[in-house]
């Protein structure tokens, strides 16, 4: 069964809860939404440095650094890739392109763990207000990753309507030594609490690789008035269930259609009235679709939810291009 509203997206699907420009819900004036520590795009205190420069309001978490955290609303769109291009000149007008996203974008590689029983998959499915998935993210061409590598051990969660992402830069080697051997790496004192964290679940719950996802990924950043909105474009999203090391020469299938790609809205406080007029001009497929999901059940590892997008193109049966183009 194909998952997705038979309507356009309306100014209240881009945050749920959430009017037009209106703020969150609970939310006064200009200040941060209650519990956040600092924007997705801009550490705490640094706002006024990405009012001059927005291309870092998207890059200020790439840099290997102290614990980094952040709360935002998402909304995602199934949109035809050949779509893209006019969606892309649209976006353009108004945010600025990631400098990391030019020439097509970069490659986004994810190892995600689980039970052996698949709970965090499971409560995605059931949609319990309170859920979380462990991962370990690259960004860039994965025939390059090697043990130096910096990479992202990273625990996103949903609070009610509230995602929540915490991660922390390590080297490939000390991100496999904590949540494969399950052991305390050398840290930052800032980064203690939430490595400690970490290590509690894989140990706590025998976590252990279970799927792989990987796309080549668009992004837009807010800027002026639009700051801490943040709008991608994913394309070619593929997956495995084996061979978890990043750089691993291995196989990847496509798990969403070749024709489709997906849309993501991040926003932190407001969604401006322009993208939402943009989502409905564009009559934009609201659809609850995760990446991780989709891998678990494209390769068989759990019956294909109501969520699962068909395999209705014939082009999502072959594999992905060869890792050396895969970036």
């Amino acid at each position: 069964m194909r998952f997705r509203f038979s309507r356009p997206a309306t100014r209240s699907d881009l945050v749920p809860g959430h009017h037009g420009s209106d703020p969150v819900p609970g939310h006064h004036g200009s200040d941060p939404v209650p519990g956040e520590h600092g924007h997705e795009d801009t550490p705490t205190g640094a706002r006024a440095a990405a009012t001059a420069d927005p291309d870092r309001a998207g890059h200020a978490l790439r840099a290997p650094g102290r614990l980094r955290a952040f709360n935002r609303y998402e909304i995602k769109y199934l949109v035809e890739t050949s779509r893209i291009a006019t969606l892309r000149e649209e976006l353009t007008a108004r945010l600025a392109p990631d400098s990391h996203g030019t020439d097509g974008g970069y490659g986004v590689w994810s190892v995600y763990y689980d039970t052996a029983g698949l709970r965090f998959y499971w409560e995605k499915i059931e949609g319990l207000r309170f859920r979380r998935k462990l991962r370990i993210r690259h960004y860039g061409d994965r025939s390059t990753v090697d043990d130096d590598t910096t990479v992202y051990v990273e625990i996103k969660q949903r609070v009610n309507r509230v995602t929540q992402k915490r991660r922390v830069a390590l080297p490939y080697r000390l991100a496999r030594q904590l949540c494969d051997q399950r052991r305390m790496v050398e840290h930052d004192p800032a980064q203690r609490a939430f490595l400690e964290e970490v290590l509690g679940l894989v140990s706590g719950l025998d976590l252990r690789p279970t799927a792989m996802t990987g796309y080549q990924r668009e992004a837009f950043v807010g800027r002026d008035a639009d700051l801490g909105l943040r709008v991608t474009l994913d394309h070619r999203v593929r997956g495995r269930d084996r061979d978890f090391h990043l750089g691993a020469d291995a196989e990847n299938r496509l798990i969403v259609p070749a024709s489709r790609s997906i849309v993501e809205v991040k926003a932190n406080e407001r969604v401006p009235y322009w993208l939402t007029d943009l989502t409905a001009r564009a009559e934009l497929t609201v659809v609850r679709v995760s990446k991780y999901c989709q891998s678990v059940e494209a390769f068989g590892r759990a019956p294909r939810s109501v969520f699962h997008l068909p395999d209705d193109d014939p082009a999502a049966e072959l594999s992905a291009a060869s890792p050396r183009n895969e970036a």
